[in-house]
């Protein structure tokens, strides 16, 4: 009896929200995150970042959104694609695997892990192409794989975003999720807020701008919702500690119905970033899930 019930809680903790499964936001067919890896809210005002500027001011954005703790790398991009904390997910550390943690998961979804994006998308909307491209190799075993069409782990920053952006013009996914690790590299090796560190910040805006003008070739660039975020920030040559300057993280959003030149007011957290892209393209999101879409940047509430 107690397996039992156990059982069915996990099955209700995966299962979506019994509210009926909604079109897309009005004009929204496809939906881009671009995430840079160790980028802090400090790098996007202190480097040259016309890309990242432009951005906020055709759309809305927080440069105090927060990471999750420990402020280091995998706990944070998987909970940006989990809609949920360590504390459910389970993933704690860069050592993680999915047969190698200390804290269990409290829900296992299809793929054998706490459920992401890229698998309620692949179940809800089976035929909808999904891209990943990712310049850490550890990005590749936080999400499940066989959920996503294309999947990519090109060398460097410029590589990655020129395999993007030619994925982007063949195939035109309904989801595109980029990777990207120099910045991160900048900061260990030379120090955030050093002018290497924004030097690498400036180099992310120009490939960002790369992928925003090849959306707008492809003709995407008016149906595409495209967001600008980062893992975590640093402080001196780290980052994993309990200060400001490594949990705050930038959150920028433009595309269809998003509010312009808006600086949001609602609260923000990384993992709110998946819940937000359900909301985007009208996904039930797994009950399992804490996060809420922050849907103060459509204009429809706060």
């Amino acid at each position: 009896m107690r397996y039992l019930s156990h059982l069915l809680a996990l099955i209700f903790a995966v299962a979506p929200s019994t509210a009926s499964l909604a079109d897309s936001l009005p004009g929204v067919h496809h939906f881009l995150v671009i995430g840079c890896d160790g980028m802090s809210p400090d790098g996007i005002e202190h480097a040259k970042t016309p890309v990242m500027h432009g951005m906020m001011e055709r759309g809305s954005y927080s440069l105090h959104a927060r990471a999750v703790m420990p402020t280091v790398s995998s706990p944070n991009w998987a909970s940006m694609i989990m809609g949920a904390g360590p504390e459910q997910h389970g993933i704690t550390s860069n050592e993680w695997e999915t047969n190698k943690f200390e804290i269990a998961p409290i829900v296992l979804g299809p793929g054998g892990m706490f459920p992401t994006i890229f698998g309620v998308l692949r179940e809800q909307r089976p035929t909808t192409y999904q891209a990943v491209f990712h310049d850490w190799d550890g990005f590749g075993r936080l999400f499940e794989r066989a959920a996503v069409n294309q999947i990519e782990h090109p060398e460097g920053p410029t590589n990655t975003m020129n395999r993007a952006v030619a994925c982007l013009r063949e195939h035109h996914p309904e989801f595109t999720f980029v990777h990207l690790d120099h910045v991160d590299h900048a900061g260990h090796t030379f120090g955030w807020k050093s002018p290497e560190y924004y030097t690498a910040v400036e180099v992310a805006d120009k490939l960002i701008g790369e992928a925003l003008a090849v959306l707008k070739e492809a003709g995407m660039g008016d149906d595409t919702v495209v967001l600008v975020t980062a893992d975590h920030g640093g402080k001196g040559t780290h980052h994993g500690g309990f200060t400001m300057e490594e949990i705050e993280i930038p959150w920028i959003l433009i595309g269809p119905g998003v509010q312009k030149g808006h600086q949001l007011t609602t609260y923000v957290n990384t993992y709110d970033t998946a819940a937000t892209i359900a909301y985007a393209l009208g996904l039930q999101t797994p009950s399992a899930w804490i996060a809420r879409p922050v849907t103060e940047a459509f204009g429809t509430g706060k």
